[in-house]
């Protein structure tokens, strides 16, 4: 339950069952106890010492049951790689998947979609997950709690805290008067994201503006826009006509709000491996809010969109927004710009390699990879590569790494070497033991 992964392994070595429940107040098996409690190290150990990822306990509880019903994403991530099944009840009749909607646990929804868990099953009321999961949508998420356990003459607090996934995890706690009893309720402001993903797992077509409302409404209440790019995500992938001329309404919209929501759906709409086939009508109408658009938000959608087009065409476009006085630089400035830019266009390879020296470590990080990626090979991109192998970032050096080794360029030996020494990001190791020249 603590988490104390040092001693449970020392424990299992000595000949400790990982299966014996234990007795008392706190009975139960270990590993839906280090479930229960998001103890993913100790669930690992436990795990590797023969700990039965299906064992109940009483009430027909497994491990994933409860790493469903609290929130857990990353040990029910480990619990389904041991094996876990993904569809399992309790005595009850509740499912992980239905568990999680309820609590309104978006990274849980997402690990169990992934590994195929039944969308349709109902649980023991006879609900779906999104029946559960669609209820929760609109309702104000403290005042349901509240309900749940408030009683005559208690003291309420109400909590609020981002939890892993990015959501908000809101706990109410109640205390009697005496202080003696006390009862608290959890859950995730994701109810809104996790009814969208199930819509689409099940193939239920929710209308454009509801969807809409649902992604205004948790735009500043998510730590990075969670709701709001699940949403954008789900109408980008249906690729119809009606959807589309509903999007660029929105994106001339006289809210702003609706504006940028606009110009992030539309920006990868109907993408599929076989092309852009809305890029014909994307681009002009982006190239158009280039000049018309006066909200700073809105804009630096704009300039995302541009970038997701991945057409030399936009450039021009991109280079207007990030030569004006007032725009600041982020990340996404190099993003766009990598996106659209050939590898011959001098003023623009220039600013790429500009933003690769910036003193913001993201932006160097993003120009790094940008200027990885260009298909060109000249002595120009070879060096500004090769400069990036001393950077404090590892991250940028792991990009100039993969993009020296693309180009037969023996200086990425040098960046590899330093990045598995310095370290321990796994994607940044991924990038440098992956490349041509480390093989």
């Amino acid at each position: 339950m603590n988490g104390d992964s040092e001693t449970v392994g020392k424990l299992l070595a000595g000949g400790a069952d990982p299966n014996t429940p234990s007795e008392g107040e706190e009975e139960g098996l270990p590993l839906c106890a280090a479930a229960a409690w998001d103890r993913t190290e100790v669930a690992t150990t436990l795990l590797t010492a023969g700990a039965e990822v299906d064992g109940r306990e009483t009430g027909g509880w497994t491990a994933l049951l409860w790493a469903a019903a609290n929130g857990h994403a990353a040990t029910a991530r480990v619990l389904i790689e041991a094996g876990a099944e993904v569809d399992a009840i309790n005595d009850d009749g509740d499912t992980p998947l239905s568990l999680a909607a309820r609590r309104g646990a978006l990274g849980v929804v997402q690990v169990l979609l992934e590994a195929d868990a039944d969308a349709e099953k109902y649980d023991g009321d006879g609900d779906t997950p999104l029946d559960i999961a669609a209820d929760w949508v609109g309702v104000h998420l403290e005042s349901a709690l509240l309900d749940q356990i408030e009683q005559e003459g208690w003291e309420h607090t109400v909590n609020r805290q981002h939890t892993k996934d990015g959501t908000d995890l809101v706990t109410v706690t109640g205390r009697s008067p005496d202080g003696t009893q006390t009862e608290q309720v959890q859950a995730q402001r994701g109810h809104a994201a996790v009814a969208t993903l199930l819509e689409d797992s099940t193939g239920v077509h929710t209308p454009v503006d509801r969807l809409v409302a649902r992604a205004v409404a948790h735009r500043d209440l998510d730590e990075d826009a969670e709701t709001w790019w699940i949403v954008a995500d789900s109408l980008a992938k249906r690729g119809d006509e009606e959807t589309y001329e509903a999007l660029s309404r929105l994106c001339v919209s006289e809210d702003a709000r609706e504006r940028e929501f606009g110009v992030d759906a539309i920006a990868q709409f109907g993408v599929t491996e076989d092309g852009k086939p809305y890029v014909g009508r994307t681009l002009p109408l982006l190239q158009k809010m280039v000049t018309t658009e006066g909200n700073p938000q809105v804009l630096r959608s704009v300039l995302a969109a541009l970038g997701h087009q991945g057409d030399p065409r936009a450039l021009p476009y991109v280079l207007d927004i990030l030569g004006r006085p007032e725009h600041t630089r982020t990340m996404t400035d190099a993003i766009a710009l990598a996106d659209v830019l050939p590898p011959d266009h001098q003023e623009g390879l220039a600013l790429l390699i500009e933003m690769t020296q910036d003193d913001d470590p993201d932006i160097r990080d993003w120009a790094t990879a940008g200027l990885a990626g260009l298909p060109g090979d000249t002595p120009v991109i070879r060096e500004a590569l090769a400069a990036r192998l001393t950077d404090t970032n590892l991250r940028a050096v792991a990009e100039a790494t993969r993009g020296l080794a693309t180009r037969g360029d023996g200086r990425a030996a040098q960046g590899a070497e330093r990045v598995l020494a310095e370290s321990d990001d796994e994607y940044a190791r991924d990038l440098v033991t992956q490349s041509p020249e480390a093989e």
